[in-house]
């Protein structure tokens, strides 16, 4: 099992070298939490360290996860899996949230980002053309 940073750091790896994005860093309070934005300035996902307690899960300590846009007919089968939970501080209906501890492959992590920021895109475009 990969330990949670090294994962972290495959994500951040992933969306700088596929959408070109970068992490933002908001929050003074939570340092380590990072927001990526799509090009048109939505958030598409955001990375934090929380307190298994705060999500459900047993055990002390804190949990590195991604929370992701996320249609509702995708999450209602991807909530059915491991590593899988409604979205942490986000609107539960088009959010949720993969565990950065190795439940959850790499590969559908990514999926996950890939899955997001078209969701982003293609809100933006629908906008524009309403």
């Amino acid at each position: 099992m990969k330990d949670n940073g090294a994962l972290k750091e495959d994500v951040l790896n992933y969306v700088k070298s596929k959408f070109d994005t970068s992490p933002e860093y908001l929050w003074k309070a939570y340092p380590t939490y990072a927001v990526l934005r799509h090009p048109n300035k939505k958030w598409y996902a955001a990375i934090m360290s929380l307190p298994k307690e705060k999500i459900g899960l047993v055990g002390e300590g804190e949990i590195d996860v991604v929370t992701a846009k996320c249609d509702s007919i995708l999450q209602g089968g991807l909530l059915q899996e491991e590593g899988f939970l409604p979205a942490y501080h986000m609107n539960k209906e088009h959010w949720i949230m993969a565990l950065l501890d190795g439940s959850v492959e790499k590969e559908d992590i990514f999926f996950l980002l890939d899955n997001s920021y078209e969701i982003i895109e293609k809100n933006k475009k629908t906008k524009k053309t309403s």
